[in-house]
């Protein structure tokens, strides 16, 4: 894919979902969840977001938590997609470590409604969509964790707690979908860039 096939995704976003109305649906959920909280906003008020009655949410999805699950496993697999990405891209421990975290923090920043919902409502899925999600969140951790695991090895890296270190990474990326501010002074590329240069002196990387 080029650059600019990449961009006109990042532009469209959940064209995976179909047909058009369940996507208007999905949108409309994104920024409902994001404003008022999954358990604050009703079917009435997804719908009307999308211009539709509340039958025609149904016709879509059969719960609202349904319609969440959909949100959360879409934006899990990007995260996941994204850190495997920056891993597959090659060079040092460092390198591929600054890139994770680079277009990890990009993603939730440029996306800052909806990592909201993916990140902060795990909790109001059903045990069993809760377990799938609980998955995909550990197949992140193990992305940057097995990173880690190798600077320490070259001696990249200080990291006496890999396991605790990769929390705080990733921790440290989510967060940025809570504060991010589209009409703030920094633009997601320059947030990716000061958290990657945070992140490589936590871990005492070797320049």
């Amino acid at each position: 894919m080029t650059a600019a096939e990449e961009t006109a995704r990042e532009d469209a976003p959940w064209g995976e979902v179909t047909p058009e109305a369940a996507r208007k649906l999905l949108v409309a959920a994104v920024a409902a969840f994001a404003e008022r909280g999954y358990h604050a906003t009703t079917t009435r008020d997804i719908a009307g977001r999308a211009g539709m009655s509340p039958a025609a949410l149904y016709i879509h999805y059969k719960t609202k938590e349904e319609l969440l699950h959909r949100i959360s496993r879409i934006g899990h697999d990007k995260a996941l997609e994204i850190l495997q990405a920056a891993d597959a891209s090659g060079g040092t421990p460092s390198e591929r470590l600054a890139e994770a975290v680079r277009s990890f923090v990009r993603w939730h920043a440029g996306r800052h409604d909806t990592a909201r919902v993916v990140q902060y409502e795990l909790d109001a899925l059903s045990d069993e969509h809760r377990a799938e999600i609980v998955g995909l969140r550990r197949r992140s951790d193990a992305v940057v964790r097995d990173i880690l695991d190798e600077g320490v090895e070259t001696g990249e890296f200080d990291v006496p707690d890999v396991p605790g270190t990769t929390v705080a990474v990733l921790s440290l990326c989510i967060d940025v979908a809570r504060w991010f501010n589209v009409a703030g002074r920094r633009t997601p590329d320059e947030v990716g860039a000061l958290y990657a240069d945070l992140v490589l002196r936590m871990v005492r990387a070797q320049k």
